[in-house]
């Protein structure tokens, strides 16, 4: 019986589809559009989130060394600074490539490169470039040269200088920026996620009305609402279900048309490859957003035409 009934339910729900054709082509393209902008809004996140890791890899702290401190205690400070869990990376830049990189900088200041020759000594220090797992960690990773006690007096002393207050507003201001530009995305996420849902339930109820009239006798010879409400359930599952395949389908030219603009613009981010390595994710986050919206908007649309 139960196997029964189901059938009868698919069956229903797929004539209820193929029956008001024009319909649900028009309920199908509305729920296109619905479930495109939850994938362009996925898309710009992942650049956004790209750009901001570009930004932040520019950003570090730098340490520098007196002129005359040992190797090993260098390595041992960077050893050190590696095994803190805010730390994603340490550059060790030596003393001569220190030299070399500052020349190259000054290349075409002759004054410099001429003092550089009369000192005849590199006056240049090793340094550390620290890069933090988080714009918002700068502050802890300083104060680990101010109030740690894993590195010895005798290392601590070959610490010329930390720049974290000399950068203190920069860390601050690009902390912030992160912050608010991850807010912003999950804001504009949820906005649109919700006229999205309000969209297709106004749709797919402008459907529903069509047949009032039917649910209305099948409610007078002694329908089930469950029996009554299923086979529209079932109509939505497909208007969204179809809709998500057409937009991931779509999806494809879209970003290989926009790859080398994306690559360009937005830190070598290729959009065609990010989506076709994500493209599960995708099919995760768009196929079970048509199918919730479909049904979701469905059992509530009808719910008002079982009251007889």
């Amino acid at each position: 019986m139960f196997f029964t009934n189901l059938k009868i339910i698919f069956r229903t729900g797929l004539n209820y589809f193929l029956r008001n054709g024009f319909v649900s082509l028009s309920a199908v393209l509305i729920m296109s559009v619905t479930l495109f902008s939850i994938g362009a809004v996925a898309f710009m996140l992942a650049l956004l989130d790209a750009s901001i890791a570009e930004i932040e890899s520019k950003i570090d702290l730098t340490v520098s060394f007196v002129t005359n401190a040992p190797e090993d205690g260098i390595l041992e400070v960077k050893s050190a600074l590696e095994k803190l869990p805010e730390v994603s990376g340490v550059i060790y830049t030596t003393r001569e490539k220190a030299l070399e990189a500052f020349r190259a900088r000054n290349q075409g200041d002759t004054l410099i490169l001429q003092a550089l020759d009369e000192i005849g000594d590199n006056p240049l220090g090793a340094t550390l470039s620290v890069q933090a797992k988080d714009s918002s960690q700068y502050e802890s990773i300083a104060k680990f040269f101010t109030n740690n006690t894993a590195l010895s007096a005798e290392r601590l002393s070959i610490v010329d200088r930390v720049n974290f207050e000399d950068n203190k507003i920069v860390f601050e201001r690009l902390s912030k920026f992160v912050s608010s530009a991850k807010q912003l995305g999950v804001s504009i996420s949820v906005i649109l996620g919700v006229i999205s849902m309000l969209i297709a339930f106004n749709t797919i109820r402008l459907i529903i009305y069509i047949s009032k009239d039917e649910i209305a006798v099948m409610r007078l010879v002694g329908a089930t609402s469950r029996f009554v409400r299923s086979p529209f359930v079932i109509s939505g599952i497909l208007y969204g279900l179809i809709a998500a395949a057409f937009v991931l389908t779509l999806f494809f030219p879209i970003t290989w048309w926009l790859r080398d603009a994306t690559e360009q613009f937005f830190s070598g981010m290729n959009l065609f490859r990010y989506y076709n390595t994500n493209f599960f994710e995708f099919l995760a986050l768009i196929g079970g957003s048509g199918l919730i919206a479909g049904a979701l908007s469905s059992y509530l649309a009808v719910r008002k035409y079982l009251k007889v």
